[in-house]
């Protein structure tokens, strides 16, 4: 099956997505600098090889963007943290996940690491969660607290699970987030779209890499 955008047709996807849903995203923020961290969920071999039961095709076409967007927060010397969804090699931590899908992100295989393209540095945090959502049963809010963080850039995959979750858990947590539709990716087009459509509505500003980076200067 073809992908539903790939990096040469992102610029113009993300336009017509972004005109589709101006009518609830109302909500327009510009980042507080001094107060913002870049959150980078999931993007993982394991999810970003067409040869796994869960390629995410949209986490390839936006990776040019992610790369962008740490680059960006790294050059502004804010926060960089990453999440990475692994499960016990035993399967232990699956629950109810280990049922619902096909193959696991084993926690110490190289499929767990994030991409190298845009590996962490060694300073920088790494959340691991068994779950959608980086606040379930993480340290992810104690991290942002402690860090002064108001302000929370969400990219990665996939947009409509573990993104999606991550963001209302950030609402509901009063952080206010930005998500760049041209960072992140699912599977379908009709599932990001309406990711896109329901944060925007209730969650967050949806944006795109490059008013995120034109913020961060000073």
């Amino acid at each position: 099956m073809e992908p539903y955008v790939t990096a040469d047709t992102l610029e113009q996807k993300t336009a017509e997505w972004l005109k589709e849903i101006e009518h609830v995203n109302v909500h327009r923020m510009e980042i507080n600098r001094e107060r913002a961290a870049l959150l980078v969920v999931d993007m993982q071999k394991f999810f970003l090889d067409p040869a796994s039961p869960t390629f995410t095709c949209g986490g390839l076409a936006v990776l040019p963007n992610v790369k962008r967007l740490i680059g960006a927060f790294r050059d502004a010397n804010r926060p960089v943290i990453y999440t990475r969804h692994v499960h016990s090699p035993d399967g232990s931590d699956t629950g109810i996940m280990g049922w619902w899908w096909e193959g696991m992100c084993v926690e110490g295989t190289p499929e767990s690491e994030v991409h190298a393209d845009i590996a962490p540095l060694a300073d920088e945090k790494v959340v691991l969660k068994h779950r959608y959502s980086a606040f379930y049963n993480t340290d992810l809010e104690t991290v942002l607290r402690c860090l002064g963080i108001e302000d929370l850039a969400v990219c990665g995959i996939m947009t409509n699970l573990c993104c999606e979750s991550t963001v209302r858990d950030a609402y509901y947590r009063d952080f206010r987030v930005f998500f760049p539709a041209d960072a992140t990716g699912s599977v379908s087009e009709e599932m990001h779209r309406a990711s896109l459509l329901n944060l925007a509505f209730g969650f967050a500003f949806v944006t795109t890499a490059g008013e995120v980076m034109e913020s961060l200067r000073e």
